[in-house]
C-alpha cells in the first residue's frame, strides 16, 4: 500500500491538510483533557455545537460559526452551572449535552432527507473539504495554539495541583472556562471533517497513548500531536486504498478513529516494555 500515491489528487491534499492540522491540535489539547479527566467534557461538546451545525445549515450560514457560538455558549453555560456547589460539573454536563443535542434533532428532523444531512453532521465529510474549509479550520487552530503557549503552563498546574493553583493567585474557575473554550474550539475545527461523533476519538485517543508512553507533560504533548497527525494521514491513505484498488467502501473519518485505536491497542503494548526498560 502506498501512503503517498493518494496525495497527489488535489481533494485528498486538501483532506490531509485537515486531518494533520485537526491531528495535531486535538492532541495538544487532547493531553490536558486526560490529565484532567475531562473525556465526558469533550464527548458533551462534540454533542452541544449540533444544534449550531443545523441552524447554521438551515440559513446557509457557515457551520463553522454556528459551531463555535453554541460551543462557546456550552463553554459558558458548564463552567458557571459545573461550579454552582448545587449542581456539580456531572449535572451540568448532563442537562446541556441532552437539551443541545435534542433541540439540533428536532430542528433537522423538520427537514427534508434529515438522515443524510444527521449522517454528515455526526460523522463528517473530510474528502469534501475545500479551500474556504481549510482556512477557517487554520484561523480556529492558530488561536488555539497561541491560547496554549500562553497559558500552558498554569493549565497543566491547574490540571496536577488545583490547590497551589489557588494560592498562587491564579483564578482557576477562568483557567477551567479556557480549557472548556480550547475543547470547544478543537470540536468547532473538526465538525465539517470528522462530524460531532468521531472528533472525541481525536482528543482522547492519542493524548491516552502518549501518557502510556511519556512521563512529562511535554514529551507526552509531543507526541501526541504526533500520533494525532499520522493516524489521520495513515487512517486516509488506509480508506483511499481500500476503497479504489480493493472495491470496498470505507468512510475516512471513521478509517481514522479505527487507526488511532490500533495505534493506542500499540502503546498499550509497547508500554510494559518501555516500564522495564526505564525500570533498569
Amino acid at each position: 500500500m502506498s501512503l503517498f500515491e493518494p496525495f497527489t489528487i488535489p481533494y485528498m491534499q486538501r483532506a490531509l491538510v485537515e486531518v494533520l492540522v485537526l491531528g495535531a491540535l486535538a492532541g495538544a489539547v487532547g493531553v490536558l483533557v486526560v490529565l484532567r479527566r475531562l473525556a465526558f467534557v469533550g464527548d458533551a461538546l462534540t454533542h452541544t455545537v449540533f444544534p449550531g451545525v443545523v441552524i447554521a445549515h438551515l440559513l446557509g450560514r457557515s457551520l463553522l460559526l454556528g459551531a463555535l457560538a453554541f460551543g462557546v455558549l456550552t463553554a459558558v453555560l458548564l463552567t458557571t452551572l459545573g461550579g454552582h456547589r448545587r449542581v456539580g460539573d456531572d449535572a451540568a454536563l448532563a442537562i446541556l449535552l441532552t437539551s443541545f443535542f435534542s433541540l439540533g434533532v428536532v430542528l433537522i428532523s423538520r427537514t427534508r432527507g434529515f438522515t443524510a444531512d444527521l449522517t454528515v453532521f455526526l460523522f463528517g465529510r473530510v474528502l469534501a473539504v475545500d479551500r474556504a474549509d481549510l482556512l477557517q479550520t487554520l484561523a480556529v487552530a492558530a488561536v488555539a495554539a497561541v491560547v496554549l503557549l500562553l497559558l500552558h503552563k498554569e493549565l497543566v498546574l491547574r490540571a496536577f495541583d488545583p490547590e497551589a493553583t489557588a494560592a498562587m493567585g491564579y483564578r482557576t474557575g477562568a483557567l477551567d472556562l479556557v480549557l472548556n473554550l480550547l475543547i470547544a474550539l478543537v470540536v468547532v475545527a473538526a465538525v465539517e471533517a470528522v462530524g460531532t461523533v468521531l472528533v472525541i476519538a481525536l482528543m482522547v485517543v492519542p493524548a491516552a497513548a502518549a501518557r502510556l508512553l511519556a512521563d512529562r507533560v511535554a514529551a507526552m504533548t509531543a507526541l501526541a500531536c504526533l500520533l494525532g497527525a499520522a493516524g489521520g494521514w495513515l487512517g486516509l491513505a488506509v480508506s483511499y486504498e481500500v476503497s479504489v484498488d480493493h472495491g470496498v467502501r470505507l468512510a475516512a473519518g471513521a478509517t481514522i478513529v479505527v487507526v488511532l485505536v490500533g495505534l493506542f491497542l500499540l502503546a498499550a503494548a509497547l508500554a510494559p516494555l518501555r516500564r522495564r526498560v526505564v525500570a533498569r
